[in-house]
Parts: C-alpha cells; sequence; structure tokens
C-alpha cells in the first residue's frame, strides 16, 4: 500500500520521500529473533525494496528513536521535509518532534478508521494531535449512517490509489486449481471496543460467520491467514469448513509474491473487520482494489459500499452468508464479464493519478 503512494506520486511528476521508523525490538534475524540494526534482515529486505522499485536515495529509516537512520542521513531527513509542500503521516507513525515542525503541512492519514476516533472519543488515547489536516479512507464519515465519531475534526476522505501499470489484468480464467482467495490478519493488533453501548469486534469475529462458505458453494476457497497457534480452535473450524490455508509468508512475503497470488486467484472474498461493518464506515481494503486492478471479481462484506460504488458487476456485496454464496455463483455464472468489469472499476474509482491529484487538490497542494 505503501508503494502505491511513493510511484503514484513519482508517477505524478513530485519527488518523493519515505520515512518509516524501526525501534530496536523491531529489528529481526532471518530467524525472526532479535538483531542489532546492522544484521537486521528487515533492514535488508526494506533496502532491497525500495532499491528494486528505483526509490534508491528516496528513503530513511529512523533508527534508536530517531538517533540513527538507514538511508538518508539525519539533516537530510530534515533539510528533505523542510523543502517539501507536505508530509502525509500515515496513522501519525512518525512522531519525532524535530521533523513534523519543519513540515510545512502535517497530514494525517487515516487507514484503519474507527478504532483511533473512538479511543480519542472515549478519552484512552489522544490519536490526533499536532497535524494540520486529516484525512480517512472511511468515505462515509460524518454522515447519519456512519458512526465512526469525527471528533470535532474535519475529515478529507480519499481512496487507497492503485498504479495501475503495476497491475496488469490477467482477467478470468476457470484453472483446475483457481481458488477464490483472500489474504488476512485473523485479529490484529486491537482489542473489541465498547463505544456508546455498541461492542466494536474484528475480523475473526466476522470470519465466523461465514465460516461455512465453502461447503454452502462447493467451491474451493484459500486463505493467507495471519493467525497466531494460540487459536487452534479457529484454524481447526476454518479446515473442517474447507478453507485451505496457504503460508502467509509465501502469499505475501514481498511485493512480488503478494501480486502473483493475486493473479493466480480467480477471484477474492473480502471480510472485514466488525469495526468497518459495524460502523458503516464504507472502508475498502487496499487488497481488494489490487484484485480488481488484475480483473479479479471482489465479493466484499457490506461497509457501507453501496452508494460508494457501482455495485453487481465486478464488486458484488453480502451481508448474510445466503448473499454471499448467491454472489459466488453469479460470479462463477458470468467469470468474463465480471472480470472485465472488475478491472474497469479500479481504472474509473482508484486509479493513482486520479486519486492523488484530487488528494492534493482537496489539501491545497
Amino acid at each position: 500500500m505503501f508503494l502505491q503512494y511513493l510511484l503514484g506520486f513519482k508517477k505524478l511528476g513530485w519527488d518523493v520521500l519515505f520515512l518509516d521508523r524501526l525501534e530496536p525490538a523491531m529489528a529481526v534475524d532471518e530467524a525472526g529473533a532479535p538483531a542489532t540494526i546492522e544484521r537486521s534482515w528487515n533492514v535488508r529486505y526494506f533496502v532491497d525494496v525500495m532499491q528494486r522499485f528505483c526509490l534508491d536515495g528516496s528513503y530513511a529509516l529512523l533508527c534508536d528513536n530517531g538517533a540513527t537512520t538507514v538511508g538518508l542521513s539525519r539533516t537530510q531527513i530534515v533539510e528533505r521535509v523542510r523543502a517539501s509542500e507536505t508530509l502525509v503521516n500515515v496513522m501519525g507513525f512518525i512522531k519525532d518532534e524535530e521533523i513534523l515542525g519543519a513540515a510545512q503541512q502535517r497530514v494525517f492519514l487515516d487507514i484503519d478508521p474507527g478504532f483511533g476516533q473512538m479511543w480519542q472519543a472515549l478519552g484512552l488515547h489522544e490519536t490526533f494531535r499536532e497535524h494540520d489536516a486529516y484525512v480517512t479512507i472511511a468515505e462515509n464519515i460524518g454522515k447519519p449512517e456512519c458512526s465512526v465519531p469525527t471528533c470535532g475534526l474535519t475529515w478529507t476522505v480519499t481512496r487507497t490509489p492503485i498504479v495501475l501499470d503495476e497491475w496488469p489484468c490477467r482477467g478470468w480464467f476457470n484453472g483446475a486449481k483457481g481458488a477464490i482467495t483472500t489474504l488476512a490478519m485473523w485479529r490484529g493488533p486491537y482489542a473489541p471496543l465498547e463505544y456508546q453501548g455498541t461492542r466494536y469486534g474484528l475480523r475473526a469475529h466476522e470470519f465466523r460467520k461465514f465460516v461455512a462458505l465453502p461447503g454452502l458453494t462447493g467451491r474451493r476457497f484459500e486463505v493467507a491467514l495471519d493467525i497466531d497457534p494460540s487459536d487452534a480452535k479457529d484454524i481447526e473450524l476454518l479446515k473442517s469448513n474447507g478453507w485451505a490455508l496457504a503460508d502467509p509468508s509465501d502469499a505475501a512475503g514481498d511485493p512480488w509474491q503478494y501480486r502473483q497470488f493475486i493473479q493466480g486467484s480467480m477471484a477474492e472474498v473480502m471480510i472485514a473487520k466488525g469495526m468497518y461493518v459495524q460502523t458503516s464506515s464504507g472502508w475498502f481494503s487496499d487488497r481488494s482494489i489490487c484484485y480488481l486492478a488484475s480483473g479479479k471479481p471482489v465479493l466484499a462484506q457490506d461497509t457501507g459500499l453501496e452508494d460508494l460504488y457501482p455495485t453487481g458487476d465486478g464488486l458484488i456485496t453480502f451481508s448474510t452468508i445466503e448473499e454471499a454464496a448467491a454472489g459466488v455463483e453469479e460470479i462463477w455464472r458470468a467469470g468474463p464479464r465480471h472480470a472485465r468489469a472488475a478491472r474497469a472499476l479500479a481504472e474509473e474509482y482508484f486509479d493513482s493519478d486520479k486519486v492523488l491529484t484530487r488528494l492534493v487538490d482537496r489539501l491545497g497542494v
């Protein structure tokens, strides 16, 4: 997802700088054991990806609370930020006061809507501070049907961009091994949250509602799932209901494996976090956009999408398992048409040229 922004802005002619933070506890070796920054496998991986996407000289990792860096030096970072039109701070992850202070405009980009806003509304965490503008992919925020609190802020809504050149259309195929797939974290970093009398849940809670889908449809389903071994009962539940479990490190170990997994699929089933569904936020997965661009139809759990995008061709929404099963059969009934419509949706609604041009216009950049 970060690459879509970086490469998308570059495609429009912008100079880009990617900043990330790597604390000592985050650095690991190939086996996942703690390592120094100098011996860190994930640092080597990061640098390799940046270089292979021709972003050498356009990145920096802040290490040891910003005391050391990988890539540009700290002085170079501050100079580049000061000369930039804007700093897009994804989820407020960059907290370095000197760097934030050097920015002409600090934009908070919310890619995980609901939890942060509710934490702030409940006084649990001051998620949004020290920024000049606020952007979210919750396209329904502020509407009567959306229960994500605005926290008194003015939100600019955007869609997640995709660089279509990086995602050629593969279209429909009905191969023997073709499966409806997805990639997901079972729980993620947050716990369920109580807000104004409603308990907002995680993807695990939603996924269990649709676990019988393979048996109900007789189709092949496969999920590359980041799930802890302690969730052994859920793993057995998925397997016993016909879900094939792919190794997420094989399916999404790097951007190229990720693309190959998606483009080798027949379609996607998008099961969202309970937070996104229950709030009717209008959240739509950056992963699903990659499926659409690849000419892979998306069967998406409804998060308030019906008024945002045309549905029924290429993108089919569902709220119940019966609706999901009917969507599967519709995709199989007219696969080539849905594949063409999927690509057309990506071109019309998520093309990075359109999305990022609209975003910078709305931000006054």
